[in-house]
């Protein structure tokens, strides 16, 4: 099972949304690195469940307890163990689908694949997985402080933002609780999200990120590409099913002659369709992306599936869960993003030598 994500700034990660705890280990972080606590825990606050109506209800604190790795603040050099207890499983929720898989879950392949599977929550392939991946996230963001990362929620099923990122004010988006920049949008993504949630249904979204103050040279040319690997963080993601950066699938539509990007007369850029990203290498433009999630598998409605022994039966969803993941999401694609270029700043490093 691969539960280790970068070359020279890795996160590996261990835990079951139901177990005793989760966890991990950050290694490959320079030593001297004086850590901000605080700033960590707020990420992890902005994972967490429980944290307004549109969300599940679970109550999680999760907080962080550092093991290893830290003396006096400061990074060592040596690995980075975290834990973070889980306290409020409600494994009980779960027991009716003991012998079911749930339909678009990992249920039905997490257990041809290993003979085995915890039906509590998902276990190991479970999202709650991913509040590992905020805390090496915000590790990775204190080892580039220049680089500003901002994610915010564009879309929810069919409302979406109608403006370039360029218009909008990233101070807005932890304003409201379905983290969206543009307040008129995020009122209409609110009042849509509540309807789907009264109807025991789901729906989808997209978030889009932006990466500023990014330094020309991170990334390969083959295949280590800048956006390959940004890729494939977003889609390690649960629920993600799209990635596109820069123009996107907008792009094949387009002549080259609209496509190439223009410059002012003072060599500056004046569009930037690259999306900050040219063969594979950044060139110090915006970077931005959009990241595409499913709506959530799990519905409080009657649904057709097979059990174990491959009878055709009926189940329906209990338990607490998210209508639409895409909130909550946002400090996971930020905490992705910032361990992707955490770990090529360093790798550029190696060459400096």
């Amino acid at each position: 099972m691969a539960n280790t994500f970068g070359k020279i700034f890795r996160l590996t990660t261990f835990g079951e949304s139901h177990g005793r705890a989760l966890g991990g280990i950050i290694d490959g972080c320079p030593s001297g690195l004086e850590l901000d606590f605080e700033a960590i825990q707020k990420e992890l606050d902005r994972r967490k469940p429980g944290q307004s109506k549109l969300v599940t209800q679970r109550k999680e604190n999760d907080k962080v307890e550092f093991l290893s790795g830290i003396f006096e603040g400061k990074t060592t050099g040596a690995p980075i163990g975290f834990i973070i207890l889980n306290q409020d499983q409600k494994s009980q929720d779960y027991f009716h689908i003991k012998d079911f898989y749930r339909p678009s879950h990992a249920d039905f392949t997490y257990d041809k694949k290993y003979g085995i599977r915890d039906y509590r929550g998902g276990g190991r392939s479970s999202a709650r997985e991913t509040a590992n991946w905020v805390v090496g996230g915000a590790v990775a963001k204190q080892l580039i402080p220049n680089i500003k990362i901002n994610a915010f929620v564009s879309s929810v099923g069919e409302v979406f933002i109608d403006k370039p990122y360029q218009a909008l004010d990233f101070s807005l988006t932890e304003a409201n609780d379905i983290r969206c920049p543009d307040t008129e949008s995020a009122q209409k993504m609110e009042e849509y999200l509540k309807q789907i949630k009264k109807q025991g249904d789901t729906v989808g979204g997209t978030v889009t990120c932006v990466v500023q103050n990014v330094p020309m040279g991170l990334g390969e040319p083959v295949f280590d590409k800048l956006h390959a690997v940004l890729g494939k963080a977003m889609l390690s993601i649960n629920a993600v099913k799209g990635f596109e950066y820069g123009s996107g699938f907008c792009g094949a539509r387009m002549k080259g002659s609209q496509h190439n990007d223009l410059f002012n007369p003072d060599g500056s850029t004046k569009t930037n369709l690259s999306g900050g990203i040219q063969g594979g290498i950044s060139n110090g433009m915006d970077i931005y992306f959009r990241v595409a999630f499913k709506p959530v598998a799990t519905l409080l409605q009657s649904q057709t599936t097979i059990d174990s022994k491959g009878n055709v039966v009926e189940m329906l969803g209990r338990g607490r869960h998210d209508a639409c993941v895409v909130p909550r999401a946002v400090p996971i694609v930020e905490a992705m993003t910032a361990i992707v270029l955490a770990d090529f700043v360093l790798m550029n490093k190696i060459f400096e030598y």
